[in-house]
């Protein structure tokens, strides 16, 4: 796929054809070519993750007036975490555009997250500068604001480590330890899963994308089992 055929499949047209091919530009391109000057995405993944936290900010403001401030950085920052925006960069084929060098390439970057994540914000920052911040705004809400209510119903947004820590201090006087027992995959795509232990009994286990992922998919898991009544652990 060109740059043309990205642009027309997602409604883009940017002014500055340059501007996108730097946005897809990742550095280790640049570091095979020899005595070639040309800029790599950090800089404009940089003005890239302001716009999106900005964007963010100002829909999610008006779209719930009486969410507590606290409850609104937590969205935010499920919905602008790197695993939630390599995905949208994996739906809009990002990995198939992004120029990088040959041993990048054969050790799996183009599914490589943070690299998607980055070219994504990169996109958006170059954007930006194409043609300002609503287009920039059109370009990004579709993709994100459907996963708000997503996020919301299944409690994404809660750090659900410290509030499973607080119960289980409260009631049990024990602290939940997260131990990994297993990575899936290749390095680029790995699967953790980790279990929790609270005391020497093993609660529940979850699984994500890194170990911290992991951990909250296990907290949550508990926290629903605690909510329903369902989570005994013998006290000592």
């Amino acid at each position: 796929m060109d740059l043309q055929e990205f642009q027309t499949r997602h409604g883009l047209r940017f002014r500055d054809t340059a501007l996108l091919q730097q946005a897809l530009t990742h550095r280790s391109f640049l570091n095979e070519q020899e005595d070639v000057d040309l800029p790599d995405n950090e800089r404009l993944e940089f003005l890239g993750d302001a716009v999106l936290d900005f964007v963010i900010t100002r829909v999610l403001f008006a779209r719930y007036p009486r969410m507590p401030e606290g409850d609104l950085t937590r969205l935010r920052a499920a919905l602008v975490r790197t695993d939630t925006l390599a995905d949208v960069a994996a739906e809009l084929q990002i990995g198939e555009v992004l120029r990088m060098g040959r041993g990048e390439e054969l050790t799996g970057g183009r599914q490589r997250r943070n690299l998607l994540c980055d070219a994504f914000e990169a996109l958006l920052g170059a954007l930006y500068l194409d043609q300002g911040l609503e287009p920039a705004a059109d370009f990004v809400m579709p993709l994100l604001m459907p996963l708000v209510e997503y996020i919301l119903a299944e409690g994404l947004h809660i750090d659900a480590r410290s509030k499973l820590q607080e119960w289980s201090q409260a009631v049990l006087g024990e602290t939940p330890v997260y131990e990994v027992v297993a990575e899936d995959g290749p390095d680029h795509e790995k699967e953790f899963t980790v279990r929790i232990l609270i005391g020497d009994h093993t609660i529940c286990e979850g699984q994500g994308r890194s170990k911290q992922l992991a951990a909250q998919a296990a907290a949550r898991a508990a926290l629903k089992l605690q909510e329903a009544g369902e989570l005994s652990v013998p006290l000592s």
